[in-house]
C-alpha cells in the first residue's frame, strides 16, 4: 500500500466498520444472551465482554492486514478493497463462530431443562405409584387376614 494517506483511509474505514458492527452486536445480542443465560445481569456482562473482544480482535486484524505487503502490481484501490474484504471476512467468521457457540449453549440449556422436567415427572409418577401400592395393601380391614400366594381356595 502506498502512502500514509492510504493507511489512514484503510484504518478509518476499518474502525468505522468495527464500531458499527460492534454497536449492532451490542444492541441485537442482548435479547439473545438473555434467552441463553436466563439472567439479565449475566447477559449484560457477557454482552459487553463479547463486544470488547470483538473490537479488540477486529482492530488487531485490521492493524496486521494494513502492513502486509501485497505486491507491486496492485493499485492502491485494489489493495484497499482487498484488505477491507479480508477484514470483513474475518469479522464475519468470528461472528459466525460466536453465534454457533451461543446456539450450542442455548440448545444444551434447553435440553437440560427438558431433561429436568422429565426427571421431575418420572419422580412424581414413581412417588404416586408407590403411594398407590401402599393404599391398596392397607385396604384390608383390621380384622381381615391378608391371603398369601397359594392360600387361595382351591389350591
Amino acid at each position: 500500500m502506498e502512502g500514509t494517506g492510504s493507511y489512514i483511509v484503510l484504518v478509518l474505514i476499518g474502525v468505522l466498520i468495527t464500531v458499527a458492527v460492534g454497536q449492532i452486536l451490542l444492541r441485537s445480542g442482548q435479547p439473545f444472551l438473555e434467552d441463553v443465560f436466563q439472567k439479565k445481569e449475566t447477559a449484560d456482562s457477557l454482552n459487553r465482554l463479547l463486544v470488547v473482544l470483538f473490537h479488540l480482535l477486529t482492530l488487531g486484524v485490521l492493524g496486521m492486514i494494513s502492513v502486509v505487503p501485497l505486491g507491486d502490481d496492485w493499485s492502491t484501490a485494489q489493495t484497499m478493497v482487498f484488505r477491507i474484504g479480508v477484514v470483513l471476512l474475518i469479522v464475519g467468521l468470528a461472528y459466525g463462530i460466536s453465534m454457533l457457540v451461543l446456539l450450542r449453549i442455548r440448545e444444551r440449556r434447553r435440553q437440560a431443562a427438558v431433561s429436568a422436567a422429565i426427571d421431575e415427572k418420572l419422580a412424581e409418577q414413581r412417588q404416586n405409584s408407590r403411594g398407590g401400592r401402599t393404599r391398596r395393601a392397607d385396604a384390608t380391614g383390621p380384622g381381615e387376614a391378608r391371603s398369601a400366594p397359594g392360600d387361595e381356595p382351591g389350591d
